[in-house]
């Protein structure tokens, strides 16, 4: 049985660590579709659609993903896509607090999905979007931080903030 799993996030902007949990999830999975998601208590700073092309170019050559944009209720969208889990990055103790919560949300709203955590690799523990966007607007070098085949193009969306 071929096992779809949904890597949701952000993603605003992709990281190292983003695309570090991404690639090891498509070597457990059959099919993992990333979800770009909306999230209402943040103001992005690229769209949907840029999300997804910076995603697309970062995950270049993993055959097993589908990136798609996503607005709604997770675990609605993990039935309809015939999701059996969904896969979250852990960096620290702080991250596991609200990631299970979510779990146990999604699960009340759809017993029949599992969340399964990867914890990030240990060069990628400090790594967020927000330090990202932060180094970058105050002009620093994120290249330890981001895919370099999108590195100029968040430093100049996030240079000129």
């Amino acid at each position: 049985m071929k096992q779809t799993v949904i890597c949701p996030g952000s993603f605003d902007p992709v990281t190292l660590g983003h695309v570090d949990i991404i690639s090891r999830a498509s070597k457990m999975f059959d099919h993992v579709i990333v979800a770009v998601m909306v999230n209402l208590s943040k103001t992005p700073c690229f769209s949907i659609d840029e999300r997804i092309n910076l995603l697309k170019q970062a995950t270049k050559g993993l055959e097993n993903i589908e990136i798609v944009g996503f607005d709604g209720l997770l675990a609605e969208y993990a039935r309809e896509k015939k999701a059996t889990a969904v896969v979250k990055g852990l960096r620290a103790v702080s991250d596991f607090e609200y990631e299970f919560q979510m779990s146990l949300t999604n699960k009340k709203l759809n017993p029949e999905l599992e969340t399964i955590f990867l914890t990030t690799s240990a060069e990628n523990m400090y790594l967020s979007s927000s330090i990202v966007k932060q180094v970058a607007s105050l002009g620093g070098d994120i290249t330890n931080f981001v895919p370099e085949c999108i590195r100029e193009e968040i430093e100049n969306r996030l240079s000129s903030k």
